[in-house]
């Protein structure tokens, strides 16, 4: 449906879709994924990525992240350190939960009549089984996954969500962890907000132009409702 014609759409917000990362954003998932990409590595023969090395590559596809994080793992065995780090994410998957607050948070823009949309470097497969929990079922409109995708920082995901709503790149904000979700933001002609308590360091978010900073949720939750 196009934007003008949908009556959702009005005037009075900044932003007509707010497309938010997920690990890291809305997942508290970092430390887990850092501590899953060293393993893998480890388990294929590789040189452990320090904690820094691993956090940054959060974000991006899964076998581009793996291969940035590993570079002396030859291309040969990105398969089995696939396969290693979906073994030791899958162990523990059921221990992580959403940031407190983001279920607030999602429900108070839904009433508020925004869309809502997921843009995340997990596979459809890995982000399905996330969003099956009861309390997610209808929060997001559209969602889009590195692997039915390109991967960030490319913009393709937030082109193809406005074009599903039909909307001009100004009328959608994302938010996310990473300089990989600023960048992909910035490539598609999108403003974004970063937060600063997932995967990278929010020094390095200033030079990508966010409108604004979190540093928690309930600081994005104010945000949001102020200039969302």
């Amino acid at each position: 449906m196009p934007a003008s014609d949908n009556p959702r759409m009005h005037n009075t917000r900044n932003f007509d879709l707010i497309a938010f990362d997920w690990d890291g954003t809305l997942f508290d998932s970092t430390q887990l994924i850092v501590r899953c990409i060293q393993a893998a590595v480890l388990d294929v023969g590789g040189a452990k990525p320090t904690d820094a090395a691993a956090a940054y590559v959060i974000g991006m596809s899964l076998t581009q992240a793996l291969a940035h994080a590993a570079p002396d793992v030859p291309c040969e065995k990105y398969p089995a350190l696939t396969a290693r780090y979906q073994h030791h994410y899958a162990v523990h998957v059921n221990d992580l939960s959403l940031f407190d607050g983001v279920l607030a948070l999602l429900d108070a823009l839904k009433a508020r009549g925004h869309l809502l949309a997921v843009a995340t470097g997990k596979s459809r497969r890995g982000l399905d089984e996330a969003l099956h929990s009861v309390e997610l079922k209808g929060v997001f409109d559209a969602s889009r996954t590195a692997d039915e995708t390109a991967g960030k920082p490319h913009p393709l995901m937030l082109h193809e969500l406005m074009a599903e709503f039909d909307l001009p790149p100004e009328r959608v904000l994302m938010i996310g962890d990473t300089t990989h979700d600023l960048q992909m933001a910035l490539n598609a002609a999108c403003p974004s907000v970063g937060v600063s308590y997932g995967a990278h360091e929010p020094e390095a978010f200033t030079a990508l132009n966010p409108r604004h900073i979190a540093h928690s949720v309930p600081d994005l939750h104010a945000w949001l409702l102020a200039n969302g």
